[in-house]
């Protein structure tokens, strides 16, 4: 698995680096679909395993065809609809749709060479269902999702396994999608059940719009603050661990000493918020098994929240860009003119393996 998830984060890496350069879906299969699949385990060059052009015929139209079809024992086991990376993919399911009636296989596949959907038929047998049970972005895939693609490795591609589990994913991806709204702007119905104790006054519509923000703010605080316990519970839990290691071992950080290592802002003026400083204590305990966390600093300027190695410059493993209410964002030292958006310190250990290959890099270069 720990092998897998370095290959799928160096086909991340390779979309990263090629996706200005190719404008042609035939460019998008060679340079970004083939790869992956290839990573997967399939041999893309053997067609009785991955057939180009697989003809799936539709009604009465006669040669029909889907772009690849992964094949088991003669027949199709997952169709593959591959797309432009500069295209959309909302305008193809029907497409797909098509296909997947007149085939056996159980999933289908709708790709521009970043973004993956996974579709099969779970609402109703035979016929492809609209949502998608999985969907993933590889030029920023989350460690939660490697885990599931795993399971469409060539070697470990099992349909009932996969079907055992598409439901759970399909609704908590909608579920997660719901909350993430919520948070953002908190429905009528939810902003009148969270008040129902602590408001006894009639629940107009002008009561209701009055707690909107402040149930939008109480939603975003509970998630940090809960992070933010999270994260005192994980250093607490190495501090005491640490009672029997050896002298010549790394010996953790109490949590009480955190601010202690904690490098003084050169200008007071800039003011350090406590999101930043969670977002500080994020980074450390993700980059604790890689490096001494007493060699992670943060300088804090007026325009990004800095985190580097040994306190220089030279070493910054990190940015963190958040005095925007609505607009946060992390960029990395391995693609600086890159962001990435977040809306919560939280979602910074989405990044775990990607902060961890950045100081393993700074360490092989000093």
């Amino acid at each position: 698995m720990e092998k897998f998830s370095s290959d799928i984060r160096m086909v991340s890496q390779r979309i990263q680096q090629l996706r200005n350069s190719i404008s042609t879906e035939e460019a998008t299969k060679t340079a970004l679909i083939m790869p992956f699949f290839q990573t997967l385990g399939y041999d893309v060059f053997n067609p009785a395993e991955f057939t180009p052009e697989y003809i799936a015929d539709v009604g009465i139209k006669k040669g029909e065809k889907v772009d690849y079809a992964i094949m088991e024992e003669g027949q199709p086991t997952i169709l593959i609809e591959a797309k432009s990376i500069r295209e959309p993919l909302t305008k193809h399911d029907s497409q797909l749709f098509r296909y997947y009636g007149t085939t056996q296989a159980k999933f289908a596949i709708l790709t521009n060479g970043d973004m993956y959907r996974f579709y099969t038929d779970l609402e109703t047998p035979n016929v492809m269902d609209t949502v998608p049970f999985f969907e993933i972005t590889l030029s920023n895939i989350k460690d939660n999702e490697i885990k599931e693609l795993y399971k469409f490795k060539k070697q470990e591609f099992n349909v009932n396994t996969i079907l055992s589990t598409a439901e759970e994913l399909k609704y908590l991806s909608a579920i997660k999608e719901q909350l993430k709204t919520l948070s953002q702007s908190p429905s009528d119905e939810l902003i009148r059940l969270l008040i129902q104790e602590c408001y006894q006054g009639m629940k107009t519509q002008t009561v209701v719009d009055k707690f909107r923000p402040i149930v939008a703010k109480a939603f975003n605080q509970f998630i940090n603050e809960n992070m933010n316990e999270r994260i005192k519970h994980v250093i607490s839990g190495e501090t005491n661990a640490s009672a029997q290691t050896p002298a010549n071992q790394e010996v953790p950080i109490e949590p009480e000493a955190i601010e202690e290592v904690i490098d003084v802002p050169s200008q007071p003026i800039i003011e350090t918020t406590q999101e930043e400083i969670e977002g500080y204590a994020t980074v450390k305990v993700l980059l604790g098994s890689v490096i001494d966390k007493d060699r992670i600093y943060y300088r804090d300027n007026a325009s990004y929240f800095n985190i580097l190695i040994d306190d220089s410059n030279r070493k910054w493993v990190c940015r963190l860009h958040l005095n925007s209410l609505t607009n946060k964002y992390i960029t990395f030292r391995d693609e600086p003119t890159v962001r990435y958006k977040i809306n919560h310190v939280y979602e910074i250990e989405q990044f775990t393996d990607r902060l961890r290959q950045i100081v393993q890099d700074i360490a092989s270069t000093n």
